[in-house]
């Protein structure tokens, strides 16, 4: 059985920085591509970085530079850390896996973790 579990969301102000973990089991992950979500109130949920088995990473236009995607496959944890943080950055972060090439398509992926919230104040 596939689980997969997020922490580190927390509260911080702007300019602040916080690193998200996601343990993964149950799931060869470090044959797929695996990645980082969010989901603001009111609003879709988006791709933020994926981080794909040779090493290619994707990131949303609104993180290319603050925001890191890695994974230790010895602890089998994927990573976000955000650096940077502003006040838009605020929402539900999820990792999820199940493709195979890095994408930040929602519907390419099948394993989702339940979430970890993330609050940046200004």
């Amino acid at each position: 059985q596939v689980h997969l579990v997020e922490s580190g969301g927390d509260s911080v102000q702007a300019g602040g920085f916080l690193r998200l973990s996601c343990e993964i089991s149950g799931f060869p992950y470090g044959s797929y591509c695996v990645a980082w979500f969010r989901q603001a109130p009111g609003k879709e949920r988006e791709g933020v970085a994926a981080l794909d088995s040779d090493g290619n990473t994707a990131y949303a236009d609104s993180v290319k530079g603050r925001f890191t995607i890695s994974k230790d496959n010895a602890k089998n944890t994927l990573y976000l850390q955000m650096n940077n943080l502003k006040p838009e950055d605020t929402a539900m972060y999820y990792c999820a896996g199940g493709t195979v090439i890095a994408s930040l398509e929602e519907s390419d992926f099948r394993y989702w973790g339940q979430g970890t919230q993330v609050t940046v104040s200004s």
